[in-house]
């Protein structure tokens, strides 16, 4: 379960909140009782963001800006699914996986992300985004010069603006969904103690490695 309450729909008069409600659940459904949305998500991230009017429409405001942004959308998906995948969000790589096949991208493209130091499938250009995108998530902003020159090489300053607004917008909800524990990031920490076998007590693992 989400670690925030979810709204119900009856608990909320937000006309916004509202709105996608019926958008994304069904007219009059309570995502709550009824989750589920049509890309297969449980829809958590709508009845959580729900509980702050101001954060809400900020969020729901901001995807408007792919309606302005010149950048070929392409890079801008292997950008946002890159951050996904690095910042280790099933549910931001999920969907925009699903966003690069709407966008026609081949299958062995889609696959590719994940390793995509050693993949052909991409090329320079899309090297480069992808290289940045670890840069601007793994490295905090540390970018290289090397990889900055070959997007300046291609792109024009301001879609490499919209490339670093976008692709670090993504990893903010991909952080947020793995902390609220929303969506597909709604999952126990893999990293937990793998006990001793019974009768091990709490002898001391060193005697066994040095000979003592």
């Amino acid at each position: 379960m989400p670690r925030l309450r979810q709204v119900h729909r009856e608990e909320t008069d937000d006309k916004l909140v509202r709105f996608f409600y019926d958008r994304l659940f069904g007219e009059g459904v309570d995502p709550v009782d009824g989750p589920g949305t049509a890309t297969g998500t449980p829809g958590t991230w709508w009845t959580v963001f729900a509980l702050d009017h101001a954060i809400f429409k900020h969020c729901v405001q901001g995807f408007q800006v792919y309606r302005g942004v010149k950048l070929d959308p392409v890079l801008r998906e292997l950008g946002q699914t890159r951050a996904g995948w690095s910042r280790g969000s099933q549910f931001v790589f999920s969907q925009h996986c699903k966003q690069m096949r709407a966008l026609g991208v081949p299958e062995a493209k889609i696959s590719a992300v994940a390793a995509w130091e050693v993949s052909d499938q991409f090329d320079e250009l899309e090297r480069a985004v992808l290289a940045y995108t670890d840069a601007l998530v793994l490295g905090g902003g540390r970018v290289h010069d090397d990889v900055f020159a070959v997007l300046k090489k291609h792109l024009p300053d301001e879609q490499i603006l919209e490339l670093t607004y976008t692709t670090a917008l993504y990893e903010m909800h991909a952080t947020m969904t793995k902390a609220l524990r929303l969506e597909f990031d709604d999952r126990d920490d893999p990293i937990t103690e793998v006990a001793a076998p019974e009768g091990y007590g709490s002898r001391d693992i060193s005697d066994d490695i040095t000979g003592g």
